[in-house]
């Protein structure tokens, strides 16, 4: 690291906050062997520069090739290094999980280990941590292919903010910063691990987005492809439903069962009263069917919502999980 850029990491944090004392910086990695020893290097450059107190947690996501030996290297070598083995391979959101639960920072760090993030650019997610919970990397000047990667990732990234309402550039970056508080309350499932901004704003939490610098991958093979943004579809759908009915689903089942159930009762009385006063054979038309249809569908929506209202119930008080988060509590002296 050139002094100049040790310079902007000192000015940066030069005024950090009292609290921030120790850095976990939480690197997923999946057949990386070519890109393990240069990471650890800059890594370790420019943590050392900013002064704090890190700890470096790689988390092995079942790789087949000699990153789990190079990694079990590095361990031995620097006593700030954390090597999580994964059994097999978990898929990133899991391997963030386990970082996140292993983690000992006030702030923790993540990042991708492709070296397509640059570990320059933490100072200035630190530089923010004071005044937002989370700080998320916007990879403005992306260096990926325009059709396979950038341009889903723009659609993918207008839907999800339109959707969550959290507006971000770029979900998909992973090089985020967050307080320990933020992620040690998380559960991370599917590929939920690009949601946690929208995820985290449910519980009041602040977010920021900051620019960061995005290199083209120089070694190995990218391990996402077009497929992966019907699976970011999906969890969409999980997220913005678990955002608005999580504690009232039947407030999104009893409306669509109302409205079918109305719908085909409403269609089953014209017909009866075709039937009733004109006399009309209503035995073989499809609206007669698709009345009774709606009726069904209505009443199981209905049904559902209920199970769900009752399960919901069973989660919060079986484990004592509570509707709301604290964030502190003001006035009260302990006797």
């Amino acid at each position: 690291m050139n002094n100049s850029t040790r310079e902007q990491n000192e000015e940066r944090l030069s005024e950090r906050p009292a609290w921030l004392k120790r850095l976990s910086v939480v690197i997923p990695l999946y057949n990386e062997e070519e890109n393990v020893e240069e990471l650890h290097e800059r890594l370790t450059g420019v943590l050392s520069s900013i002064g704090i107190d890190y700890e470096l947690i790689y988390v092995d996501d079942g790789s087949t090739d000699g990153t789990p030996v190079l990694l079990e290297e590095l361990s031995r070598s620097d006593e700030r290094t954390v090597v999580l083995i994964l059994r097999r391979n978990f898929g990133q959101t899991a391997a963030f999980a386990a970082g996140f639960d292993v983690a000992r920072g006030d702030v923790i760090i993540t990042m991708d280990g492709d070296l397509q993030n640059d570990p320059a650019d933490i100072p200035k997610l630190l530089s923010r941590i004071d005044d937002f919970d989370l700080v998320s990397g916007w990879r403005k000047e992306r260096k990926d292919p325009y059709l396979s990667r950038r341009l889903p990732s723009m659609a993918a990234n207008w839907l999800i903010s339109r959707v969550t309402g959290v507006r971000l550039h770029d979900y998909g970056c992973s090089l985020k910063a967050y307080r320990r508080e933020v992620v040690k309350s998380l559960r991370l499932y599917g590929e939920m691990h690009r949601f946690i901004p929208a995820v985290a704003s449910w519980y009041g939490v602040s977010v920021t987005e900051v620019e960061t610098t995005h290199h083209p991958r120089l070694r190995g093979k990218s391990k996402y492809g077009i497929s992966r943004t019907v699976k970011v579809m999906l969890d969409l759908i999980t997220v913005k439903f678990l955002q608005s009915f999580s504690t009232k689903p039947i407030q999104f089942f009893g409306p669509l069962g109302l409205g079918c159930g109305l719908t085909g009762f409403t269609l089953s009385l014209y017909l009866s009263a075709r039937k009733i006063l004109f006399g009309e054979s209503i035995g073989g038309r499809p609206l007669l069917l698709l009345s009774i249809l709606l009726i069904i569908v209505g009443i199981q929506l209905i049904g559902m919502g209920l199970i769900s209202e009752m399960l919901v119930r069973v989660y919060h008080e079986s484990q004592k999980k509570p509707i709301y988060v604290i964030k502190e509590i003001l006035g009260r002296k302990e006797k």
